[in-house]
């Protein structure tokens, strides 16, 4: 049974938001003693993904939005899949690890207004009806081993999770976190967000961005550590040193790779040829999924020096909030 009290955000918050994520028909939650906040139709299916049944051979990749989700996903599937680089290109990555909990970030009547805006395309209602299948569901149908991704912090995971299978969640410091994920709710129309970065930075630190509250999120990671079934990766730490990172993931999933393998690997998931790869781009052939005017899914790739930030106004009240919450947690984050 799901243990934990759904709130309605409702209120100025409540109506702030609404006005703030066009994209968002429904509303928003808050969820449990640490206020997870989330799209309203999360409801309707709570409980269903906390029951979801496990096996020991699934693979897990757990990340707080826009932390290197992507990037992970393609390196674990190809470390466990004998670097089959001919059949990752040929299905796509939301194929063969797809997102858990896609389906409740689309509401309801966002689907209907997109296959409006199709006029009905067969093949546009077809697509948007696999995307509203819930994980749960179709996760039944998989081959092992599955290959899942989830933003849920383990909390809002079946509690057997870490005991069953195996997780690789990565952690990415919140000012390139908090820049990513406003362009990305930007380009998707499913979020829609109209306004600023700096309103955008202020709903981050209330907490009242989905999957939010960010430092609960890492802090639930970061004590499952030492736990044998948990990685617990640095997207800094990625991202200066691959190659090294690879070789601990092997370890990790006991696997072997040469060095040669291990170079060509980190050369494949390269920044630049993730911005050639369609996949990764997720460009869409139906109207209404994004915005031509944000930037793209994937964009810099890279730790700090956001423009965002150049604003000193905004730069030193982040500096603030970072420091104050860093300082009550154990976290040590890589310099960034």
């Amino acid at each position: 049974m799901f243990p934990y009290k759904i709130t309605k955000i409702e209120g100025n918050d409540g109506k702030e938001l609404s006005e703030l994520f066009k994209g968002e028909k429904r509303g928003f939650v808050q969820v449990g003693p640490k206020k997870w906040t989330l799209p309203a139709k999360y409801v309707d299916h709570a409980e269903k993904y906390y029951t979801f049944e496990l096996k020991e051979d699934d693979l897990w990749v757990m990340t707080f939005p826009r932390s290197g989700t992507t990037w992970m996903q393609e390196l674990v599937w190809l470390i466990n899949n004998k670097l089959d680089y001919e059949t990752s290109l040929k299905i796509p990555l939301a194929e063969r690890v797809p997102f858990f909990e896609f389906n409740f970030i689309m509401s309801d009547k966002f689907i209907e207004d997109v296959i409006e805006l199709n006029d009905n395309d067969p093949e546009v209602v077809k697509e948007l009806k696999n995307w509203d299948d819930p994980g749960y569901v179709y996760g039944q149908t998989m081959k092992s081993p599955r290959y899942l991704k989830t933003h849920f912090p383990p909390s809002l995971m079946p509690p057997n999770l870490i005991d069953t299978c195996k997780v690789i969640y990565v952690a990415r410091n919140p000012f390139d976190v908090a820049v990513s994920f406003y362009h990305h709710n930007r380009l998707f129309k499913l979020h829609d967000f109209q306004g600023d970065f700096e309103k955008y930075w202020e709903l981050f630190e209330k907490d009242l961005i989905i999957y939010a509250p960010y430092w609960e999120h890492i802090k639930e990671g970061w004590e499952k550590r030492h736990h044998p079934n948990f990685l617990f990766l640095f997207y800094e730490d990625l991202i200066r040193d691959l190659p090294a990172n690879i070789r601990k993931i092997c370890t990790f999933l006991n696997k072997q790779m040469t060095e040669d393998e291990i170079k060509r690997l980190a050369d494949h998931l390269h920044i630049d040829n993730f911005h050639k790869n369609k996949q990764y781009t997720l460009e869409f052939g139906m109207k209404g999924m994004i915005n031509p005017e944000a930037q793209g899914f994937i964009r810099r790739g890279k730790v700090g020096g956001n423009v965002e930030f150049n604003n000193d106004k905004i730069k030193l009240r982040a500096e603030k909030w970072f420091k104050e919450n860093l300082a009550k947690t154990d976290i040590v984050f890589p310099e960034f």
